[in-house]
């Protein structure tokens, strides 16, 4: 009976012991957390732009003509619109943007200048516009036949 004592003890101190945990073994207590948002709660407020056309056709040029062309976008969002960069393919093509915020509903316009000197014959050019939409980038192409001047 002497031996019987302190099992029956340490069986009571190891159930009273683990009744605390309710089965949460190497879990984290969450009682202090008190911010009712939750940390991969996302926004529905999103920028979106649209442009009245992405590609535009200069038609022919003669060899060495600099041109320009302003494509007209809106943005279409519920969240301020962001162009963050306007990339080309080429260095005879140069997009110039506003670097401030276009509200919601708002329109804004980005002027493309291509500088034909060097070139004949079809060309293609491509501008990469980044922007805080989703997706980020949109392509915009401008196109045109140059001739050098015996040709034309």
């Amino acid at each position: 009976m002497k031996k019987l004592i302190p099992i029956i003890a340490l069986t009571l101190m190891m159930l009273v012991a683990c009744n605390g945990r309710d089965g949460q073994q190497g879990q984290l207590s969450t009682d202090l957390v008190t911010n009712p948002k939750s940390a991969l709660e996302t926004s529905n407020k999103q920028a979106s732009i649209k442009f009245d056309k992405e590609e535009h056709d200069f038609g022919t040029l003669l060899q060495g003509e600099v041109v320009t062309y302003s494509f007209h976008f809106t943005n279409v969002g519920n969240a301020p619109l962001i162009i963050s960069e306007v990339g080309s393919s080429c260095g005879c093509t140069v997009g110039d943007f506003s670097r401030e915020p276009i509200a919601p509903g708002k329109t804004g316009d980005i002027k493309v200048t291509y500088n034909s000197s060097g070139h004949h014959g079809f060309q293609s050019r491509f501008l990469t516009v980044m922007t805080n939409t989703n997706p980020a980038k949109t392509t915009l192409r401008i196109k045109a036949k140059v001739q050098t001047p015996d040709q034309y």
